[in-house]
């Protein structure tokens, strides 16, 4: 289990995710369509197939 700060929050894609796409591809998709700041404590779930 990994354990996180405390007030830490984590945000879980829904449905699937193409994992091909690359880590700059989906940070952008975090800025754009959740308009969250990357760097401001928070996780970001996303699953494949």
């Amino acid at each position: 289990m990994i354990a996180f700060p405390a007030g830490t929050t984590a945000w879980i894609a829904g449905g699937v995710t193409d994992m091909r796409r690359g880590m700059n591809t989906l940070a952008l998709a975090v800025q754009q369509g959740l308009g969250r700041d990357l760097h401001g404590g928070e996780i970001f779930c996303f699953r494949g197939r």
